[in-house]
């Protein structure tokens, strides 16, 4: 099962980001100023995947990329896939454990491993 990961950026914004249940990371969040901004757009895309609108693009190096939309509001910007075949099951694995993922919050700590 997948997991949703908050963490914090080096300009102090919030951030989460989406991990297949291999580790890898499907997709990132835009930066939240406050966390518990980066928590309630957690909780918007968990209530409203099947809702969500992918977009899907090819970056100029010839990588595959998609962005989700809930409603209006651009959510997230997914990682870079060799193929469309990776790309689908990178939106396989979202809306297959999503829903049901936890939310680990590693915001609080600057050094996570000495």
């Amino acid at each position: 099962m997948g997991a949703f990961v908050i963490s914090k950026r080096f300009n102090g914004e919030y951030k989460f980001a989406f991990t297949s249940r291999k580790g890898k990371t499907i997709f990132s969040s835009q930066g939240y100023e406050l966390k518990f901004e980066c928590e309630e757009a957690i909780e918007l895309l968990k209530s409203n995947l099947a809702d969500a609108v992918y977009s899907r693009h090819k970056a100029s190096g010839g990588r595959y990329y998609f962005r989700m939309k809930v409603g209006e509001a651009l959510l997230v910007t997914s990682r870079k896939y060799s193929t469309e075949l990776r790309l689908q099951k990178g939106i396989d694995e979202i809306n297959q454990s999503a829903v049901a993922a936890e939310v680990l919050d590693f915001s609080q700590n600057d050094v996570i491993f000495n």
